[in-house]
């Protein structure tokens, strides 16, 4: 799963917007903006969800879940758990 946070992030991390979010992945615009007005995990179609991590995994994401640790090794963000300020 994808978190709406997680999708805000990895494009911040490209220096990319919500129009060439859905250009990579094949969607449309509306689709991007519902899926990151989610609250926590991003819900919809299972066949958009996938699209999406794959167009940011092919620009060079790496999605980490939560607990899990990053297999490549390379820079990243990670939130951390517990109180935020």
């Amino acid at each position: 799963m994808i978190t709406s946070a997680q999708m805000r992030a990895a494009r911040a991390l490209l220096g990319i917007d919500q129009k060439r979010l859905a250009e990579l992945s094949g969607l449309s615009v509306p689709t991007i903006q519902r899926m990151e007005a989610s609250d926590g995990n991003v819900r919809g179609v299972v066949e958009s969800l996938t699209r999406v991590v794959e167009a940011l995994e092919t620009a060079g994401i790496e999605l980490i879940g939560e607990g899990a640790a990053s297999a490549s090794g390379g820079r990243g963000v990670r939130l951390k758990s517990g109180p935020q300020t």
